[in-house]
């Protein structure tokens, strides 16, 4: 099962998208995709801000991170079959994939690609999270179009291939495309 989850800066996509995590999961572990850097102090606030809600969820709930700046696909592998797992998340991705790596945007779409595959063929539940950014005034500059561009194009191959589609407004998720995952039924919204 995958699902993504997008929405605003702070809209509250990670509250929900955590929480759909923990009820898949049921009493197994947690596992968590950390695609951040941290960079400077804001960062780190928020990281830790993050583990903090996290941790305190409850005493039942047991989180596993996993530090995943760039190779999504790779840092499945270490994650037992049939688990829950959140990607949080691909804003920051997109980001190290065009202007911290090497790779051109076809590598790191295949990194996307080859992530989703893993997920399916091992049965893993997938909560993928990402800003939408697209919502704001048009940039003016070419490198700025650039990574919208490049984002947006990953956002709408997400949202195919995936079986539910969120976004977050206010705390509220909408559901756009849901695939109810405890009867595997096609649900319409």
């Amino acid at each position: 099962m995958i699902v993504f989850v997008s929405g605003g800066a702070r809209s509250g996509k990670s509250d929900i998208a955590e929480q759909w995590v923990v009820d898949a999961a049921a009493s197994s572990p947690c596992y968590y995709l950390a695609t951040a850097e941290v960079y400077d102090e804001e960062m780190a606030e928020r990281v830790a801000r993050h583990q903090q809600t996290r941790n305190g969820q409850s005493e039942t709930v047991q989180w596993i991170t996993i530090e995943a700046p760039l190779a999504i696909d790779q840092a499945l592998v270490e994650v037992p079959d049939g688990s829950a797992v959140l990607l949080d998340c691909v804003t920051l991705w997109a980001s190290q994939v065009l202007y911290a790596s090497r790779l051109c945007e076809e590598e790191g779409l295949a990194l996307l690609a080859n992530a989703l595959a893993e997920a399916r063929a091992r049965s893993l539940y997938l909560v993928i999270v990402s800003n939408d950014i697209n919502e704001a005034l048009p940039p003016t500059d070419a490198e700025t179009w650039r990574y919208l561009a490049f984002l947006q194009r990953a956002h709408c191959w997400i949202a195919a291939e995936a079986d539910s589609v969120l976004e977050v407004v206010a705390g509220c998720a909408i559901k756009w495309k849901h695939q109810d995952w405890k009867h595997e039924k096609e649900v319409n919204v």
